[in-house]
């Protein structure tokens, strides 16, 4: 998955490109980027051409070519979840409860444990500690909570292995949506929903795991996403 700087440096270079038939230089990198030094613009360009996203071209000048674009640029416009992030710099140890978002209207949410991005877990807990969010991450009425993430099978959502995810609580869901589904009344999960025929498909976004398909007496949705926080 890419951060947040990765991303937006390689829509500027895909949309440069498309403008003008010619990558940017890297002092305009810089600047749309609002960095310091082009050392950062270095590393940038060397993790993005690490994931396969770029190709640097030898012995020519501002020759980068554009090998693939991640889901959020490829499908820019299109219906869907884009997860609102929060970053924050913490110690790794940190726990999720400790978040600090100074400056910002927030929200205290209970922390319901974690939820499963890959295999099942347990269902949802009381939450007995809290985490702050922005107000605006919020939809309009309802009630909310976060769950930490625990696997890697929605990394291609934007949505990776320790991050906090903010869930309102509803039990209607549309085809799509990133859901809260409960599993045979005992077990969690976080999956895309998909209802067909009598049939609830729980959709991981990423290849390594199969699509879940199940009655849909078996499948209780819990809550619909609506943002994340990441933390460092």
């Amino acid at each position: 998955m890419l951060t947040r700087k990765q991303l937006e440096l390689l829509d500027f270079i895909h949309k440069r490109i498309q403008r003008d038939g010619v990558p940017p230089s890297f002092d305009e990198m810089k600047e749309a980027l609002d960095l310091r030094s082009k050392s950062g613009i270095h590393r940038l360009i060397t993790a993005l051409e690490e994931r396969g996203f770029i190709r640097r071209l030898a012995h020519r000048a501002r020759a980068i070519e554009i090998v693939k674009l991640p889901e959020p640029l490829e499908n820019a416009g299109r219906a869907g979840f884009e997860p609102r992030v929060i970053k924050g710099d913490r110690p790794e140890r940190t726990p999720p409860s400790a978040i600090a978002l100074e400056g910002l209207g927030v929200s205290d949410l209970p922390l319901m444990g974690r939820i499963a991005a890959g295999e099942p877990i347990e269902a949802i807990t009381d939450g007995a500690q809290h985490v702050s969010v922005p107000e605006n991450m919020l939809a309009t009425g309802g009630r909310h909570y976060a769950l930490e993430v625990k696997g890697d099978s929605m990394i291609d959502a934007g949505i990776n292995n320790g991050d906090v995810v903010v869930i309102r609580e509803t039990s209607q869901a549309q085809n799509g949506d990133i859901v809260v589904a409960q599993v045979d009344g005992y077990e969690a999960t976080l999956k895309r929903f998909r209802k067909t025929d009598g049939m609830i498909a729980l959709e991981a976004a990423n290849p390594a795991y199969e699509t879940r398909l199940l009655p849909e007496g078996q499948v209780k949705v819990q809550g619909k996403l609506v943002g994340l926080i990441r933390t460092y």
